[in-house]
């Protein structure tokens, strides 16, 4: 029988990983589209992919699936010729990362109850109503519009290294109060040309029906998201709207966009985008922080943590154990720590 599961300890596979000689791919995808039996449809899709050594993260559901992955090059025709085998992927959309690198060190196919958490819960709500889909060309002529609404459907710590010109911010900390938090503060503009966008287009595509059930009449999201973006104006030599640095859900943390640094250390105020997380695993925070705050605070959100780093590691250990740490994201506006247990709000798309 076959193993559905890895076994090996995630440390080794990491260093597995940066011991690799040959060059990877990272690519992204979703659809949504039904999956009667989701179990099996993802035992038999973990057994395609680690036979070709494909690393990385995906969400099964009965809405359809979401992943972020990492594809050997040598093996990219077999992933393709096993994810086109089943009918309702044949022919999908690939989204190829910007930066690829080393995003990935293990498989990882889970179960859930919907790929993308909306906390929507009205059964008369369908993501088959959404809004209409806009090329990178497209996305651009209706930009030039001062009229147009353009709406970043991602998370404040995203939005807060790279946007579209003029995009509005939605400041939340999960997808699921975005949603009627973008409603809420669109109100009286129900006839207004709006665009949603996200990282790949998942989030986005949702966004857009939820406006359209929520009573806009003119939604409309940008395919393929950022991502997708930025590779089409780079081939067709468009004008690329997006400033910054696009924030990834995986090892990378981000894929630079344009040269421009549009945030700020949050520990000296310096120009700056690199999101770290804190080296004090009991903290794990998630912040932008400087070269010349990487060395001095030697990687750590705080002075405490700092401190935490000059004990044992038995002690460490001790410290961080039972710790739920969920996802960690510092909120310069708040000026606090905030916690979300639930990581599949967030993850790419």
């Amino acid at each position: 029988m076959a193993v559905l599961h890895n076994r090996v300890n995630q440390a080794e596979l990491k260093q597995r990983l940066m011991e690799e000689s040959e060059p990877r791919l990272t690519i992204s995808f979703y659809k949504y589209f039904t999956i009667t039996d989701p179990v099996t449809f993802r035992n038999d899709l973990y057994k395609a992919l680690s036979e070709i050594k494909v690393f990385g993260r995906i969400y099964v559901a009965t809405e359809g699936i979401n992943a972020q992955i990492s594809v050997p090059e040598q093996h990219m025709e077999g992933f393709r010729d096993r994810l086109y085998a089943i009918p309702e992927l044949s022919g999908l959309r690939l989204n190829a990362a910007v930066d690829h690198g080393k995003s990935f060190w293990v498989l990882k196919v889970k179960v859930r109850n919907k790929i993308v958490a909306d906390g929507i819960n009205d059964p008369t709500f369908s993501i088959k109503e959404r809004g209409t889909y806009l090329n990178a060309e497209e996305f651009n002529q209706m930009t030039d519009d001062p009229e147009t609404i353009v709406v970043d459907m991602r998370n404040h710590y995203e939005y807060e290294v790279g946007h579209f010109e003029k995009a509005i911010e939605i400041p939340s900390d999960t997808f699921r109060e975005q949603l009627p938090m973008a409603a809420d503060m669109l109100k009286g503009k129900e006839d207004k040309k709006i665009i949603m966008y996200c990282t790949g287009g998942i989030r986005c595509e949702k966004a857009s029906a939820y406006m359209l059930y929520r009573g806009f009449h003119n939604v409309y999201h940008l395919e393929g998201g950022i991502i997708h973006y930025a590779n089409n104006v780079r081939e067709q030599g468009l004008s690329n709207k997006f400033k910054g640095k696009n924030f990834v859900f995986d090892e990378r943390l981000g894929e630079r966009i344009t040269e421009e640094v549009i945030a700020h250390c949050h520990q000296c105020g310096k120009s700056a985008d690199t999101h770290t997380n804190c080296a004090n695993q009991a903290c794990h925070l998630l912040f932008i922080q400087c070269e010349e705050c990487a060395t001095s605070h030697k990687g750590c959100c705080s002075e405490e943590c700092v401190q935490v780093l000059t004990l044992p590691e038995e002690e460490q250990r001790m410290l961080r154990k039972g710790i739920d740490k969920g996802r960690m994201v510092f909120n310069k506006s708040r000026q606090r720590k905030m916690k979300s247990a639930d990581r599949t709000d967030d993850d790419q798309g």
